[in-house]
């Protein structure tokens, strides 16, 4: 089966944005590959000016704020890696083999993946200061952190419609609709380091995995 990969373009951003970033990018992904029957839900983000969409599934929701989480989390534990996360959509074939009777095939047929540069705060002198300089200093702060936010903004606009053009330029390799109702792929989202060199052999292991995935 054929394959096709997206690597979305890698963004900057604080800890406290990744939730809003992950929400956009994962709901928009999810909802441009849900091809039955959905009811979208537009929905303002929290900290940009920016309205992405939500299938209105809630046990989608559910799954990607769990794994929106884990992936806070692994930052947490890894603060000085960059980070991925990769979203796959497959199928699942029965397969016959010689010895053990039928066994379930997960084929992937595409995989996004999410490339973000995680900033940590600069830590700033304990030494005292004159008053006005103090007051200089956080205008410079705050000023610095709005023009960052705004250019955020901007590569994470640039981000979605890097999806929406994937999603239209890219259709021929989409297997026939299993379902009529809800998300018709099952799906997994995979946390790991961009710098791991053992991400690529784990997902290579999970396109051959057998058995009967959980579906996020």
């Amino acid at each position: 089966m054929n394959c096709e990969v997206c690597h979305l373009n890698e963004l900057e951003v604080e800890q406290l944005e990744i939730r809003e970033v992950l929400r956009c990018i994962l709901h928009t992904i999810v909802f441009h590959r849900a091809l039955g029957l959905i009811r979208p839900k537009d929905v303002d983000s929290e900290i940009f000016e920016i309205t992405y969409v939500q299938c209105g599934v809630a046990e989608v929701e559910k799954k990607i704020e769990e794994k929106i989480d884990q992936f806070v989390a692994w930052v947490e534990k890894h603060p000085n890696k960059k980070s991925q996360i990769c979203l796959s959509f497959y199928e699942l074939k029965n397969k016959q083999a010689a010895w053990f009777g039928n066994k379930t095939e997960r084929l992937i047929w595409e995989n996004w993946y999410i490339n973000l540069n995680v900033l940590h705060p600069k830590a700033h002198s304990s030494k005292p200061h004159h008053a006005k300089v103090v007051v200089g200093t956080e205008v410079n702060m705050l000023d610095e952190r709005s023009t960052r936010r705004a250019a955020l903004e901007s590569s994470l606009r640039d981000v979605l419609f890097q999806i929406i053009k994937f999603v239209n330029d890219k259709k021929d390799h989409i297997p026939p609709v299993p379902n009529v109702e809800g998300v018709s792929f099952p799906y997994e989202i995979t946390i790991s380091s961009s710098s791991d060199s053992t991400f690529g052999m784990d997902m290579l292991k999970r396109m051959l995995q057998t058995g009967h995935p959980t579906m996020l």
